[in-house]
């Protein structure tokens, strides 16, 4: 047989959208490792190409139908799967080529694409071909993302998550602990909890009880957290909706078993609003709520999600908005111009923004956003910090810098903090990639801090 023969077909991956999706594809990889399939970093080396999508705004559209072209013109042999899958109309119109479509969370059928337009038997040799334990991941060795359930039991006006990923199916709660063992097994410190909504697992389950490691566990919000606080390493919680049994697991964060950290996705802060948008919580009541935790927990860090210009948002609404901000205290803000999406219920609404407002919002917005970040993060100043070593970088000078990130920083989304070793060679000789390590925080701007390593 000719080498080429025995060549194990080669498959390009793209990944789009959120952490979420990131999840999916690592499986997918896996998967494809799993049956002796390479995975390369190109379309030109591929002979085929995957790419997962994500389809919950117009820009994250466009973004995934670019990228599709782009894979057709340089490859010619692509399959898309992912969000925009859910609609396969939505690709195919505009690229009738593509080899296949298959939706969120389809392994099966994605796979048996795979062995449609790409066959392959591996002759499988256990000494080169070990696909790790914990699976291929596409984050640093460092962290790692734990998806504890799909789906949305939501109807939130602007979105159409429901109608592409379901409706929740939360996974046993031993399923998450022995994935969460595994990783951390294989170097993890850092573990990112995400679903479509954290806070609400278990729900469909009716808190199903299961077992690990000999003791009983429910499939609940907080007998989650509090096994996972039992791991040793850091838990970040991501998309947690403001329900009142969130309340429960505060206490856990200010006993250290889980880090002192909610992204929490608000929207916004008018009742009118929130209305319109079937958010579930009002404004009055999750800034009570803020208080309450921040009693309980004064280095909580609460990240949150705005939109601003949806239709019939008054001056007034959005000013409630600004000064929301200022009397939460919103560590990390990001915010969204009001984009409609197809299929999305608050298309029908009355009193669309212009989009010239959008922007004046968005930028007024951003502004205030940044006065507040930059009094929370001064507030650290002079502070001791614990730091998880995400790498180095070179500062203006030519010297390195680690780049590092405290417990109030999730990875991409977040701030850094910038630890200046200059000074301290015997203390950093030993620091590497993935290392916790304790700072002191010498300044802040609007978003980042800066530091040296504690003596």
């Amino acid at each position: 047989m000719s080498a080429d023969a025995q060549r194990a077909p080669a498959v390009g991956f793209i990944s789009l959208g959120c952490p979420k999706a990131l999840v999916d594809s690592e499986r997918i990889l896996t998967q494809l490792r799993t049956e002796g399939y390479t995975i390369v970093p190109s379309f030109e080396g591929a002979d085929l190409v995957i790419v997962n999508t994500c389809g919950f705004i117009d820009d994250a559209k466009a973004e995934s139908l670019q990228t599709i072209g782009e894979a057709l013109e340089a490859n010619g042999r692509v399959l898309v799967t992912g969000c925009m899958g859910a609609k396969p109309s939505d690709i195919s119109d505009i690229h009738p080529k593509v080899l296949g479509i298959t939706g969120p969370q389809a392994y099966e059928a994605i796979m048996t694409q795979v062995h449609e337009h790409l066959p392959y038997t591996a002759t499988h040799d256990p000494k080169i071909d070990l696909v790790p334990p914990q699976g291929i991941k596409l984050t640093p060795r460092h962290y790692a993302y734990l998806k504890i359930s799909e789906g949305c039991n939501h109807s939130c006006s602007f979105c159409i998550i429901p109608s592409m990923r379901g409706k929740l199916v939360s996974r046993p709660a031993e399923s998450v602990m022995e994935e969460a063992q595994r990783l951390v097994k294989a170097g993890v410190k850092e573990l990112l909890v995400v679903s479509q909504d954290t806070s609400a697992y278990g729900i469909d389950t009716k808190y199903a009880l299961g077992m690990w490691q000999g003791r009983p566990i429910k499939t609940r919000f907080q007998d989650l957290c509090e096994t996972l606080g039992q791991l040793g390493v850091w838990v970040r919680l991501h998309y947690v909706y403001p329900y009142p049994h969130v309340s429960d697991i505060i206490p856990l964060m200010a006993e250290g078993k889980i880090l002192p950290y909610l992204d929490i996705p608000f929207q916004h802060a008018s009742h009118s609003i929130l209305k319109a948008m079937k958010r579930p919580a009002a404004a009055e009541n999750t800034l009570k709520r803020i208080q309450e935790w921040r009693s309980i927990c004064p280095e909580l860090t609460i990240r949150s999600t705005f939109i601003v210009g949806f239709p019939g948002e008054t001056e007034q609404d959005f000013q409630q908005l600004l000064d929301y901000l200022g009397e939460a205290q919103i560590d990390r803000a990001g915010c969204f111009k009001y984009s409609q999406v197809e299929g999305a219920k608050a298309n029908n609404l009355q009193d669309h923004i212009p989009e010239e407002v959008k922007e004046e919002r968005y930028a007024r917005f951003m502004e205030r956003q940044q006065q507040v970040s930059y009094d929370r993060l001064q507030l650290k100043v002079d502070s001791l910090q614990d730091a998880i070593l995400d790498g180095q970088t070179e500062a203006e000078d030519g010297s390195l810098l680690w780049v590092a990130r405290t417990k109030g920083d999730a990875p991409e989304i977040d701030g850094q903090l910038y630890i200046d070793p200059t000074n301290f060679a015997d203390q950093t000789s030993h620091w590497r990639e993935g290392s916790i390590v304790q700072a002191k925080i010498v300044d802040a701007d609007e978003y980042d801090l800066y530091g040296v390593p504690a003596c």
